[in-house]
């Protein structure tokens, strides 16, 4: 086999995918296009223009030479605070051609999470959009990497050293196994942590979920509301589109629901990835109005789980029927999902080819049929490990086996269905939130004494926040003190973070050792 290549027999299903000894995946995902004669062939599309794949390819290698010529060692961290944008996929697959870890951050983050990111990672260089300034210079004043500067806009830029590099790049050596990117995921106690990614990881999920379970086609034109720096959006607006040659549709604002639909009517997508909250306002909006969906053939939805009646509504109004899946940081992609051809409402789907499941009780031994348990899966793309946090990958990894904190049950017929989260995480918008991150911000206030944070589904059956606090004076429980208290997080906690409900209580539900018994809030 040629070096950096991978070759996949589809004669059988799951596909057999081999790779070769020394293999470098910016290889396989960019400069493969090209070989095969794809480089005038359109890769990304965005409100600036069009980027062919001779164009992406020739980018690619020359922020990867942009980046090596900063001095910095094989395997340093490259931090990501970019847009989506052409140039996060310069940056992404730049770095990783030239051997460096690319970490995308999320960017709505505040600057203290940033910083922590930055110090926690190690990382040497960080780039980031102009837009995103005001948080990210803070955090890299006091973290204080190595390099750092914007992609555009001044003669340090990412664009200005890209225009002085070669266009010509030789992969870094690296295997299949060889450490390749890290995502931050949250964790209980709300400190992120870096799962690590391999390699092989993006063309397990592209080939396994792109091609065999959604059935993606070279012809498809993708469009994501979930942001790059998500695993979903990262596979939704780049791996799959760029795995069989397709397009993808690039928009760097926050999705509305108008804005979305002015998208889809414009650049024509077969394809549209969103989550469940998105949707739910797509059709608020739609009962105003109409819009142009006749181009899709299917919509994903993923990062929280649809309700069903979300899911015929959809179909009722649009005509299009949304694919439900899970999938997590630590496994990539969707992992469970359902099919073009085999969608139920109120269910995850069956498992994706290439994955295996298992639903344990608390000890670990297998549930019975439609029972409830917590989910275990395992796949070539789960993450090897936490960076530097041996104790949090023992206690979440074993044998290859990963438990992602849901709670779930699967019929005899090997359709899963969700029962919500078997610890004390938020999926808010499908972005995981610390129910500790809030509190912590809530007590902060000078008239709050205590607080406890759980998730309460909205009128359209989706997560959001729900806060129960205890006042220091309770005679000063208002209406206009909990409005207070709402816009008091905000100010400091990512805008989808903040509590939607807040209630005035006299004590909090507590264990004999005084920890929260959120669960029993939830009851």
């Amino acid at each position: 086999m040629i070096p950096n290549t991978v070759s996949v027999d589809t004669s059988t299903s799951p596909a057999t995918i081999v790779f070769a000894n020394r293999f470098n995946v910016a290889v396989t995902f960019i400069d493969r296009h090209i070989e095969e004669g794809r480089g005038d062939k359109i890769a990304i599309r965005d409100n600036h223009g069009d980027t062919s794949y001779a164009q992406l390819a020739e980018n690619v290698n020359r922020a990867g030479n942009a980046l090596a010529a900063l001095g910095i060692a094989q395997g340093d961290r490259v931090i990501l605070a970019i847009k989506d944008s052409p140039a996060f996929f310069f940056v992404f697959w730049g770095a990783i051609k030239a051997g460096f870890v690319p970490v995308p951050v999320n960017t709505l983050l505040r600057a203290d999470d940033h910083q922590f990111i930055i110090d926690d990672s190690r990382a040497t260089c960080v780039i980031w959009s102009p837009e995103f300034a005001e948080t990210m210079q803070p955090a890299i004043a006091t973290a204080a990497p190595d390099h750092s500067f914007p992609t555009e806009g001044d003669a340090k830029s990412l664009a200005n050293r890209m225009a002085n590099a070669s266009p010509a790049l030789e992969p870094a050596a690296a295997t299949a196994e060889s450490d390749c990117f890290w995502l931050y995921t949250s964790g209980s106690t709300g400190t992120p942590k870096g799962a690590v990614h391999a390699q092989r990881d993006m063309v397990i999920t592209s080939q396994f979920f792109g091609v065999e379970t959604l059935g993606v086609r070279p012809e498809d034109i993708h469009l994501s509301a979930a942001k790059l720096f998500f695993a979903y959006g990262l596979g939704n607006a780049m791996t799959l589109p760029l795995w069989t040659g397709g397009q993808a549709i690039l928009f760097s604002g926050r999705p509305t629901p108008e804005i979305m639909a002015e998208h889809i009517a414009r650049y024509r997508p077969t394809l549209y990835y969103a989550v469940p909250t998105l949707f739910a306002a797509q059709l608020h909006a739609l009962e105003g109005t109409s819009a142009d969906f006749s181009s899709l053939r299917a919509c994903v939805s993923a990062g929280e789980p649809l309700p069903a009646n979300l899911f015929v509504r959809w179909r009722d109004r649009t005509g299009i029927t949304i694919l439900d899946g899970i999938g997590t940081t630590e496994t990539l992609h969707i992992f469970i999902g359902n099919r073009p051809n085999d969608a139920r409402p109120g269910v995850s789907g069956k498992l994706v080819p290439g994955y295996e499941a298992r639903i344990v009780d608390e000890e670990d031994r297998p549930v019975a049929t439609c029972e409830i348990g917590n989910l275990m899966i395992r796949g070539a793309s789960v993450t090897s490990r936490y960076w530097n946090q041996p104790e949090r990958t023992a206690a979440a990894i074993t044998d290859g086996w990963i438990r992602t904190g849901d709670s779930y049950s699967v019929d005899a017929d090997g359709y899963f269905t969700c029962h919500g989260r078997s610890d004390d995480m938020l999926k808010v918008g499908g972005i995981w939130v610390s129910p500790v991150e809030i509190e912590a911000r809530l007590v902060a206030h000078n008239a709050v004494l205590e607080a406890a944070i759980i998730g309460r589904p909205d009128d359209d059956e989706l997560i959001k926040p729900e806060a129960f606090v205890i006042l220091k004076d309770p005679s000063n429980a208002s209406e206009a003190l909990a409005e207070e208290f709402k816009a008091f997080c905000r100010e400091t906690l990512a805008p989808y973070k903040y509590p939607r409900w807040v209630h005035f209580v006299d004590e909090l539900p507590k264990t004999a050792t005084g920890k929260i018994q959120r669960f029993k809030l939830r009851a």
